[in-house]
Parts: structure tokens; C-alpha cells; sequence
């Protein structure tokens, strides 16, 4: 239960986090930043996948791991670990693009990355431990054992 609300709560912050860049966005105003690259990262084409801000796609996704943090079962926990490594991956991308293309930090961006680093972290845990995943039940016995 702790894990899940661990979860829960470092979705709500990511959710907040991913929720004020996508108000920065919409309301076309600077956002506070005191890297002073914030603006110029918010104003890449990094920003946006397929004309969507990635920060919207944000709180999609964490509002969608604080749902599953209070399900039950192998498939909300399959689900959350999915999402939450996916985020990972392309919180890795865009860290990549503020460091290389794009030339510029955005303290939301590298907040963000550190959130969905601990979700993925908590929702792998929350696979690995889960009782009822009789899938890995053989590969956490031969962990013990060792």
C-alpha cells in the first residue's frame, strides 16, 4: 500500500509540474525560470509531438498512473510500469534535446525528469513485488535464493 501511494502522490506533483507547462503553453506567456532557458526549451519544436504539447501528454499520463496506483492486479500494475518506463524514455529523449539541440536547461523539464525517473522506479518495484504476478513469481525465487 505504501508503494502505492507513493506513486499517487509523485503523480499528483508530476501532474502539477507537467499541468503548469501546459498553462505556460496555452496562455503564451513565459514561464518562471531561474536556468533562464525555460522559454527557449518551452519554444522548441522539442515541445510538441505531433502538434500536442508534450506537457499535456504529461498530465495524461500521470493522471493516468495515479488511476492505476489505486487498482489492483497484475494488469494496472503492467499498465503503470509500461507507462512509467515509457515517460521515462522519452524524459530521457527531451533531457538529451535541452542538453544538445536545443542548448538551453528548463528547471521544469529536468523536475519532471526526476519524477518520472521515481515513478518508473516505483511501478518496475510495484511489478516485481505484486503477489499475484505469477509470471516473475519464478525469477523473485531465484533472486532470493542467490
Amino acid at each position: 500500500m505504501k508503494l502505492r501511494v507513493a506513486t499517487a502522490a509523485l503523480a499528483i506533483g508530476g501532474a502539477a509540474i507537467a499541468g503548469y507547462l501546459t498553462y505556460v503553453h496555452y496562455a503564451h506567456v513565459a514561464p518562471i525560470c531561474t536556468t533562464g532557458g525555460c522559454e527557449e526549451v518551452q519554444r522548441s519544436k522539442y515541445a510538441e509531438l505531433a502538434g500536442v504539447p508534450v506537457a499535456l501528454l504529461g498530465v495524461i499520463a500521470y493522471a493516468t498512473l495515479f488511476a492505476l496506483a489505486w487498482m489492483r492486479g497484475e494488469l494496472a500494475a503492467f499498465g503503470a510500469a509500461i507507462i512509467a518506463l515509457t515517460g521515462a524514455a522519452f524524459s530521457g529523449y527531451l533531457l538529451w534535446a535541452q542538453l544538445g539541440p536545443i542548448g538551453a536547461i528548463c528547471q521544469w523539464c529536468l523536475a519532471n525528469d526526476a519524477v518520472s525517473a521515481a515513478l518508473a522506479v516505483l511501478c518496475v518495484v510495484r511489478l516485481l513485488r505484486d503477489p499475484s504476478q505469477e509470471v516473475f513469481a519464478s525469477a523473485r525465487r531465484t533472486i532470493v535464493a542467490r
